[in-house]
């Protein structure tokens, strides 16, 4: 298939590595300029944003949530029947306060409306490491699975496909307005769980409670690193951390 992707990344980087891996086509662009993507890893041919959105049948975006209103001009040059992945995710503290997700619009339902053009959400819900390095087979036990949600059946299919193909499992989340299901401060995010187990995680999720879990996940990281003197944590750590405070 013929990718092209936006943002550079770590998420980006990593699925233009795995998807050149499995013998796609991508081109890949940083919306600010070719030249932001010098000194950066990531596999693909580099674009221009304007050459990278052509001739391609997927156009994934990898940007911080905040920067999506500046790119309308390019997604407007889109061809239509280009399907458009969001993979962001919004946190205020990085992002700036933005009024309507604070006051309940969803994040990628946001993200679509300024857009103009309809998205699927996927590739939000795991940790960049555990894209890069957890990958299995599709015979393995103890799979990982990712969401995925959107309105067009079978746009959101393909993405699906792709998932799986990417290594991961693939579970249908619902349409875009149920994509809270899968953001920060939900028993689906960054917590590593099998098709089964996201299943009944997305079911499980709380959109009132779950603003204040995001937060409140940030804020242990803070005390901890205060507590410890530790200036990283390990994946393991984040999983754990996510697990213990998302299912309370």
């Amino acid at each position: 298939m013929r990718f092209g992707i936006i943002g550079a990344g770590s998420i980006g980087s990593i699925i233009s590595k795995k998807l050149v891996k499995n013998g796609h086509n991508v081109k890949i662009a940083d919306a600010r300029g070719i030249e932001r993507l010098e000194g950066k890893e990531f596999s693909g041919t580099p674009m221009r944003v304007e050459d990278a959105i052509k001739n391609i049948e997927v156009l994934i975006i990898s940007l911080p949530i905040k920067a999506m209103p500046s790119i309308r001009n390019i997604i407007d040059q889109v061809e239509e029947e280009v399907i458009i992945v969001d993979t962001s995710n919004y946190y205020p503290f990085r992002d700036g306060k933005i009024e309507e997700i604070e006051n309940g619009v969803v994040e990628s339902v946001w993200v679509s409306n300024q857009l103009g053009r309809p998205v699927i959400k996927a590739f939000n819900n795991l940790l960049a490491y555990t894209l890069e390095n957890e990958g299995t087979s599709e015979d393995s036990s103890g799979r990982i699975a990712m969401a995925v949600a959107g309105n067009d059946p079978s746009q959101k299919q393909v993405v699906m496909d792709i998932v799986y193909e990417l290594g991961f499992d693939a579970v249908d989340s619902g349409s875009l307005s149920d994509s809270w299901r899968q953001q920060p401060g939900t028993p689906a995010y960054c917590t590593e769980l099998t098709k089964d187990e996201l299943t009944k995680a997305l079911k499980k999720a709380d959109k009132e409670k779950a603003p204040l879990l995001r937060d409140k996940v940030m804020e242990r990281f803070t005390e901890l690193h205060a507590e410890k003197k530790k200036v990283e944590f390990s994946h393991k750590d984040i999983v754990n951390l996510n697990r213990e405070i998302y299912n309370s």
